[in-house]
């Protein structure tokens, strides 16, 4: 079989606490590989799925500590990464998309700069090369009139604009994997769904891995092709997207069950009993 484009084994992210300074694992020693395909990461907030996608990216604050029994990108061991190496990697081969544009787009820097800005630290490009391939990704992501939107600054634009913004900054190096945490959060209902659209047409056009975390079940059954469900730092439960409706573990059942909607309009969510999952944990 080819190598997966992401292998994680046993990783785990702690972080000291209380006077004592003892560690707390707030990741668990989760493992999972990632091809060229749609995986899901999925839970409750606090479970976990952001500081996975942090270490993922390198990205775990001080004094967090990250440990793998293995951690590889393309076959590369990133625990040997250092700073050049992440530099190398990160917007290059290892793309992260955040759940707000406010807050990860530069208010000072034109968008048609901040999609750019990964051809300059990778691509050996012309000044024209890199704005042709930027107005080519804006209209990719399906941003109206590209030449408009490359001037604007991130204040100008839309949330939903934002996000594609974002999403075209991200995948303009082509790769190999996305991790896109809760990247429909700020959005409403009807943007929601064409943002999850067009990462799955850019995950299969480009045959790229994305990862995709997220507290919603319901909605990523439609998207993804697998789905990991964590619970307190561990993963519970791993499904088929297809079969998560009938999954039986008691935390999966219940995060699909508690969804508001109009059926359930005036009812009574159902409700876990936490104390059944700790001898499944």
């Amino acid at each position: 079989m080819a190598e997966p484009l992401l292998d994680v084994d046993l990783l785990t992210v702690t972080f000291p606490t209380g006077y004592s300074g003892r560690p707390v694992a707030v990741v668990d020693g989760i493992s999972f590989t990632l091809g060229p395909e749609k995986l899901a990461l999925v839970g409750e907030s606090g479970s976990g799925k952001s500081m996975t996608a942090r270490a993922l990216l390198g990205l775990v604050p001080a004094p967090g500590e990250v440990t793998a029994h293995r951690l590889a990108l393309n076959g590369e061991d990133m625990q040997e990464f250092g700073p050049k190496d992440w530099t190398r990697v990160r917007g290059a081969a290892l793309g992260l998309v955040l759940q707000d544009p406010r807050f990860a787009l530069n208010p000072l820097h034109t968008v048609g700069r901040q999609v750019e800005e990964a051809l300059v630290l990778h691509r050996r490009l012309s000044r024209a090369e890199r704005r042709d391939r930027a107005l080519a990704m804006l209209e990719a992501v399906g941003l109206p009139n590209p030449s408009a939107v490359y001037g604007l600054y991130p204040g100008q634009l839309s949330g939903g604009m934002g996000q594609r913004v974002m999403i075209a900054a991200m995948l303009i190096a082509e790769p190999k994997v996305l991790v896109a945490d809760e990247p429909t959060s700020a959005l409403d209902e009807s943007l929601r769904r064409q943002i999850l659209d067009l990462l799955a047409q850019l995950a299969d056009e480009k045959r790229m891995g994305l990862l995709l975390i997220s507290h919603d079940l319901q909605q990523v059954a439609s998207f993804a092709d697998r789905v990991l469900v964590m619970y307190r730092g561990r993963i519970v439960d791993r499904q088929a997207a297809a079969d998560l409706a009938h999954s039986t573990h008691p935390y999966t059942r219940t995060l699909w069950s508690c969804r508001p909607s109009p059926a359930t309009y005036g009812t009574r969510l159902p409700t876990l009993d936490r104390t059944e999952l700790e001898g499944l944990r």
